[in-house]
């Protein structure tokens, strides 16, 4: 053909294209694999975009689940100066309360709604500062305490009183508790967070329901329980039934309902540790919805960022290494059916959380012999852990 080179072909080799020579050869397979390594790149890029997009939108719906307590943060920084110092760098205190409001979607059901809301439950939660240890106090609701005075709803003042602890919630919400807890304890509470009823129900559903271990059947109405004796899986209705249950349940005494209470926190502690939770995104997304729907805390832990920098050493602590208990106390001397706390092993367990020492729980300690400062083996220095009344979240009732 004019004007077309000849190619001769060198001895031992077949005349053929070369590579890059023509569109059947080697060339064509350079050039599509360049194009599918381009689109490859291409379509991981769009891929990575995609899942950083979506976990941004799920990291911002948990985040704005979570409702900031500007209201107490700023009465709180009013009265910093009167606020204790924390002692132990590291260590944290968190203030959790259940609040019985009837206000909001799904609370109705549990009367009406008053205008006003009471801490149901409250519990004063200590990390160690070395994260391998959790203690949980309860502290009644009928205990007798100095409330300060506090900022209503409506701005207007109340008076300092000697009340009911959670008189405090009540005339002023979670600034007014911390500070009563503070005036209380001598313990400076780090954080707080607030949860209702419906968010109470919804963590429970998350997890596909908790175990606990029934001594006896129960068959309540008030409650709406009718469970067997044994081990019964309670969905979130019957969960909140259960550790809100006062008159009929047990020796209709509050000791019975905070110790139900402390089983059933140690069951769903147990619950959420396990792998079958935390290292399954399909159920974890639903349990940190349920988590941060209908919760309210301080502004620092109000996003998902605070509250992983909150929990993130806590998985490692083991489960009986998280305590349960509530503080010593005993029948108001004024009133028989109010709270006092027992003196000296309140104060002993308050300056031990304070200065972030450890103490001991044990099962059936023999009644008023709280804070009995029997060795436990952990204790460091001089002074032994004191044993108080309560039990681990490794601990089952029936066991």
């Amino acid at each position: 053909m004019r004007g077309c080179p000849v190619v001769t072909e060198p001895a031992g080799q077949p005349l053929g294209p070369g590579p890059g020579s023509t569109a059947t050869g080697d060339g064509l397979l350079g050039r599509r694999r360049r194009r599918w390594l381009k689109g490859s790149a291409l379509a991981l890029a769009v891929l990575v975009v995609a899942a950083a997009g979506a976990g941004w939108v799920v990291y911002a719906k948990l985040s704005a689940n979570i409702t900031p307590d500007e209201a107490a943060a700023a009465e709180l920084a009013r009265y910093e100066r009167e606020r204790p110092t924390a002692l132990v760098r590291g260590a944290q205190n968190i203030l959790l309360i259940g609040s019985d409001t009837r206000a909001g979607d799904g609370n109705d059901e549990y009367g009406r709604d008053l205008g006003s809301e009471r801490s149901d439950t409250t519990i004063l939660l200590h990390l160690a500062a070395d994260r391998r240890s959790a203690t949980a106090v309860s502290l009644p609701r009928d205990l007798m305490v100095d409330v300060p005075g506090c900022r209503r709803p409506d701005g207007s003042r109340s008076e300092p009183v000697v009340a009911m602890f959670n008189y405090a919630f009540e005339v002023g919400g979670s600034a007014c508790t911390i500070r009563t807890v503070e005036k209380l304890t001598g313990i400076r509470v780090d954080h707080h967070m607030v949860v209702d009823f419906s968010g109470f129900k919804e963590m429970v559903d998350a997890v596909d329901g908790v175990q606990v271990c029934l001594k006896e059947p129960m068959n309540d109405k008030a409650a709406k329980l009718k469970l067997p004796a044994g081990r019964v899986t309670l969905d979130g209705e019957q969960a909140l039934g259960f550790v809100r249950a006062r008159k009929s349940l047990g020796n209709g005494s509050d000791t019975d309902r905070m110790e139900r209470q402390q089983r059933f926190l140690g069951a769903l502690v147990d619950k959420v540790q396990s792998n079958d939770v935390l290292l399954n995104p399909v159920k974890l997304y639903p349990v940190l919805d349920a988590a941060t729907s209908s919760l309210t805390t301080d502004p620092e832990l109000a996003s998902l960022r605070g509250l992983y920098q909150l929990v993130r050493g806590l998985r490692d602590i083991p489960t009986e290494r998280v305590q349960f208990l509530t503080v010593p106390r005993e029948s108001y001397v004024h009133n028989a059916n109010r709270d006092q706390l027992v003196e000296p092993a309140a104060g002993k367990l308050f300056a031990r959380l304070r200065a972030d020492q450890p103490v001991a729980v044990a099962r059936d300690l023999p009644e008023n012999t709280p804070g009995t400062g029997a060795p436990d083996g952990t204790g460091s220095g001089a002074s032994p852990a004191p044993t108080f009344s309560g039990n681990t979240a490794a601990e089952h009732a029936c066991e």
